[in-house]
């Protein structure tokens, strides 16, 4: 029969339990006994029925006896189970709890050692610190005093420079008030200079006119001079003329 295939998944997730595949076995091989030495063909319907419900209430008995074992079996494992990791969680602990204070006995050394070492820092911070300062103060005071000669050098030279500036403005403004006064005097010399040469111009200009009239009158319409009666008393006419003109010429300006 198909009983074996049956018990193999069995037996693959039961592996410790060899005792009840080997009384399965045997059994299996006693009912095969009993069988050969009948022909199960040879069978009518009732006995066929009342083999197979023997075959089946052994089956079922022995499958009870294996679950009852399997039980039993798991019992027994999971209460090993719980006493093996009872035990390994005991000795976690132990291991824990051991860890534990090792760490924190040499985290307490190394909190020490840092909090020295911080210490030694600090202070060596602060040494550094407070030198430093003093050199950076010396050196402030020295930059102040040197600013404030070269501030009072520069200071002492503006006012020279002022003083020097103030100076040559004042000359150059009685230069300018000098050359300003001799323009003046140079341009008044120059419009009465003006004026006398005006009057000069106006005096000869009008020498030339009577001059003009005088040879328009004394030549002819040939170009030749004429002759007249009184040709003695013109000169001395024409000579009278010309100082009645100078004399209305010099009231007039």
């Amino acid at each position: 029969m198909g009983f074996k295939e049956e018990e193999t998944p069995l037996d693959a997730q039961n592996p410790n339990q060899g005792g009840a595949l080997a009384r399965i076995r045997e059994l299996e091989s006693q009912l095969n006994e009993l069988r050969s030495r009948r022909d199960i063909t040879a069978l009518n319907k009732e006995e066929f029925e009342i083999l197979a419900t023997e075959t089946a209430m052994t089956l079922i008995r022995t499958a009870q006896q294996r679950e009852v074992k399997a039980k039993a079996a798991a019992e027994r494992l999971l209460s090993d189970s719980k006493r093996a990791a009872e035990s390994a969680i005991e000795s976690a602990e132990s291991k824990a709890k051991t860890l534990l204070s090792q760490a924190e006995s040499r985290g307490r050394r190394l909190i020490e050692a840092a909090e020295g070492d911080v210490e030694e820092l600090m202070k060596g911070a602060r040494d550094k610190a407070e030198e430093l300062l003093n050199t950076k103060r010396r050196e402030a005071i020295a930059l102040t005093n040197a600013a404030k000669k070269e501030a009072d050098n520069l200071i002492s030279q503006a006012k020279g420079d002022v003083d020097a500036f103030k100076q040559w403005l004042d000359e150059t403004v009685a230069d300018a008030e000098r050359l300003y006064r001799a323009q003046i005097h140079s341009l008044e010399a120059a419009s009465q200079a003006i004026e006398q040469s005006r009057t000069r111009l106006d005096g000869a200009w009008e020498k030339l006119a009577r001059l003009g009239r005088v040879i328009e009158s004394a030549i002819d319409a040939d170009g030749k001079p004429k002759v007249s009666k009184g040709s003695e008393a013109t000169p001395a006419t024409a000579s009278s003329k010309p100082k009645t003109q100078k004399r209305s010429t010099a009231r007039k300006k």
